[in-house]
């Protein structure tokens, strides 16, 4: 075999492993997106320590004052964007609806194939930042807490649970799997230490505790 055609074989393979590569990376799990990660359990512990310690006021919370599920690009609203991107094999119609996939609840631990039976969790409660801080806020501010797609706020899991969770902190409730509890309320300091929400001092005390063992 001719230096030329010897060069140029290896140019073709060098080409198509990085096809492969690439392609492989585009279909595997690790490049769907899913929760995005949060902070280290390290830089939890350091945006808990400088929350602001309050008692929470239980008064005025209505749901409609954090319009949620907008559209986030076509037909597809901020519920659509988050089933698509926490199940496995999802297929959307015209109307960006899933009609098909799976997902695994990382809270309980239980895998669905229907998308009837996902609740999208705002894992800080909608009625848990009223009380913290967001009831100061303008609309389009409360807007853009119901729908971040960029902090570690929104994730599908099963509808149940997540009802049962309602708006509790992590001092009265916590995924029944504990592999997750970490990753849990990283997310959830992340979540209020961005938003400049408060902390009661029983969830503050659950916390500490929570972070202490990640």
């Amino acid at each position: 075999m001719s230096k030329f055609y010897a060069r140029r074989r290896v140019s073709i393979l060098a080409a198509l492993t990085g096809l492969i590569a690439s392609a492989a990376l585009f279909n595997s799990p690790s490049a769907s997106a899913a929760l995005p990660t949060p902070v280290s359990a390290a830089t939890a512990r350091t945006y808990l320590a400088s929350l602001t310690v309050a008692t929470e006021d239980r008064t005025g919370y209505d749901r409609d004052l954090f319009p949620h599920w907008i559209t986030q690009s076509g037909t597809c609203n901020t519920r659509e964007v988050v089933l698509k991107r926490d199940g496995t094999n999802v297929v959307q119609d015209s109307a960006c609806a899933a009609t098909s996939g799976s997902w695994y609840s990382v809270y309980d631990g239980a895998t669905w194939t229907a998308a009837s039976d996902l609740d999208i969790d705002h894992l800080v409660p909608l009625a848990e930042a009223w009380d913290s801080g967001a009831d100061g806020w303008t609309t389009s501010r409360r807007q853009a807490f119901a729908n971040d797609l960029t902090r570690p706020q929104l994730i599908a899991v099963t509808d149940n649970v997540n009802q049962a969770k309602g708006d509790q902190d992590p001092a009265t409730w916590m995924p029944s799997r504990t592999a997750y509890r970490c990753t849990y309320v990283r997310a959830w300091v992340q979540v209020k230490y961005y938003y400049g929400l408060s902390v009661d001092s029983a969830e503050k005390s659950a916390l500490t505790t929570y972070l202490a063992s990640c």
